[in-house]
């Protein structure tokens, strides 16, 4: 297992006293109306992803939400509620009779939800396509498990949810016969979410070591999201619309941006752009070569994406440039140097200081 650092924190939240993350328990980006919603215990809350909260309606959330179309999909305690985006009022309200303990919400891009039962290990499927006369079915009577995030598979047509405890699995189910078989037992415990990318990479959030894996389409090749202080991190949602994903731990939600600052392979670094020595004392110097005149602009970005300083913004001629780094007078901690061209050649270096 490797540890990437193409993941950079864009946001932090900034909470207000009327509407503040208690119990974030689950992301959804709703394209609609560009911003995501968060389940949080007995309200619902939209969330720019910078900051900036309000109440989503009057409605609840306790645990998974999907977006579908125009509609909000919610666990809401034992119930499954429907709001509209537009009105954010509610047009849907179903009751399961005998559930245990609602948690992960899917959809199948058409007119089906799927959610797990954690305490009674069933999974069922609800047809929303006549939202006055939801209809629910169990397909699933026994996990073997604790089944919590679920994930709709639209290429292999199959769940994958993932389970409680130690050595926690990711399990998949069937849908042409509703069978489930595990894809991987994991060394992790306590997974609690799923979700995928636009190139079919699997994410999952784990509470033991908390933090976010990465998997690749067959979950052969795994890599630790490298992200600050997680803590309880739980039902995680990847926007493909924007490469965001939402991590919801209680009283926080934090915005990793997947493509805006990854960190550079040496063998895609045409500019020989290097950090001499790192982690920096006073004499590194950051180092750039050119072979015809171009416009550089070199920017500091701090750990969690905040703009430190652009040390750099203007044309510069051929040949070797270097750039001090010393008047940054920069705190112990990790940050990343972005260095970005006119012709749009974008390279990304990871700083340490000690």
């Amino acid at each position: 297992m490797k540890t990437i650092f193409k993941f950079i924190f864009l946001f932090n939240v900034s909470l207000l006293m009327s509407q503040n993350y208690q119990s974030a328990e689950s992301v959804e980006y709703d394209s609609v109306n560009s911003q995501w919603l968060v389940a949080n215990g007995s309200s619902i809350i939209a969330d720019d992803g910078e900051g900036n909260l309000s109440f989503f309606g009057i409605g609840n959330a306790s645990h998974g939400m999907e977006v579908l179309g125009n509609t909000l999909f919610a666990v809401a305690s034992n119930a499954i509620k429907g709001y509209d985006l537009t009105s954010e009022e509610e047009v849907m309200n179903l009751q399961i009779p005998g559930v245990s303990f609602l948690n992960g919400l899917t959809n199948d891009g058409s007119n089906t939800l799927y959610v797990t039962d954690f305490s009674a290990g069933k999974i069922y499927s609800i047809d929303v396509s006549d939202l006055l006369n939801p209809t629910f079915t169990e397909i699933v009577s026994n996990t073997e498990g604790t089944p919590n995030g679920v994930l709709f598979d639209e290429d292999n047509n199959r769940l994958l949810f993932v389970t409680w405890g130690n050595n926690a699995k990711v399990k998949v189910v069937d849908l042409s016969n509703n069978m489930v078989s595990t894809i991987i037992t994991t060394s992790l415990s306590n997974i609690d979410g799923i979700d995928d990318d636009n190139d079919g990479n699997y994410y999952i959030s784990s509470w033991s070591p908390a933090r976010i894996t990465k998997y690749n389409n067959d979950f052969s090749v795994s890599e630790i999201v490298d992200t600050p202080n997680l803590n309880a991190p739980a039902d995680i949602g990847y926007s493909k619309s924007t490469d965001v994903l939402g991590i919801p731990m209680g009283s926080s939600v934090i915005f990793v941006d997947l493509t805006v600052l990854s960190v550079t392979d040496e063998d895609a670094n045409p500019f020989d752009y290097l950090i001499s020595s790192n982690p920096i004392n006073e004499l590194s110097y950051l180092q750039f070569s050119l072979n015809d005149v171009e416009t550089v602009t070199i920017s500091i970005y701090s750990s969690i994406g905040k703009l430190i300083k652009t040390v750099v913004n203007e044309e510069k001629s051929t040949g070797t440039h270097q750039v001090l780094l010393s008047e940054l007078k920069l705190s112990s901690g990790i940050y990343y140097s972005k260095l970005s061209t006119k012709s749009g050649v974008s390279i990304v270096k990871k700083l340490m200081v000690n």
